[in-house]
């Protein structure tokens, strides 16, 4: 039997899996880079303690590094358990846990930083880190 610390990890492994996948995701929908082309920054995905830095250039996911980092600039984080990430990204989520925002407003998701590159592009954000269910 797994304890809660071992599926915990095992979860946020599965998820941090995933979000890696982000370029090749991204670049397989051209409506999506269309959308994003305006945007060039770099924000950080955290799953739990595990930070993943995420940048887009031109509407283009190019890179995920996953942390720790070291004075590693970024434009606004996104954090949430592991557990968290997986009732997102389910291919049908249960309602409350469908969108970054609803994450945030019952407190399951923090999102902190300069939030208005984040606002200004909220639909294109919330398709790149929802890209993943793709894989579900």
């Amino acid at each position: 039997m797994m304890t809660a610390q071992a599926t915990t990890d095992a979860n946020a492994k599965r998820v941090i899996a995933m979000f890696e996948r982000l370029p090749a995701l991204v670049d397989a929908n051209p409506n999506l880079v269309k959308r994003g082309r305006f945007l060039s920054t770099e924000f950080a995905i955290v799953v739990g303690p595990t930070p993943l830095l995420v940048r887009v250039e031109a509407g283009r996911v190019t890179s995920v590094a996953r942390g720790p980092f070291l004075l590693r600039p970024w434009t606004f984080s996104i954090t949430a358990a592991p557990e968290t990430w997986l009732k997102l990204l389910k291919a049908v989520p249960d309602p409350g846990t469908h969108d970054l925002m609803a994450l945030s407003k019952v407190g399951l998701a923090r999102i902190e930083g300069n939030l208005q590159p984040f606002m200004a592009n909220l639909q294109f954000i919330k398709d790149i880190v929802t890209a993943p269910r793709a894989l579900m």
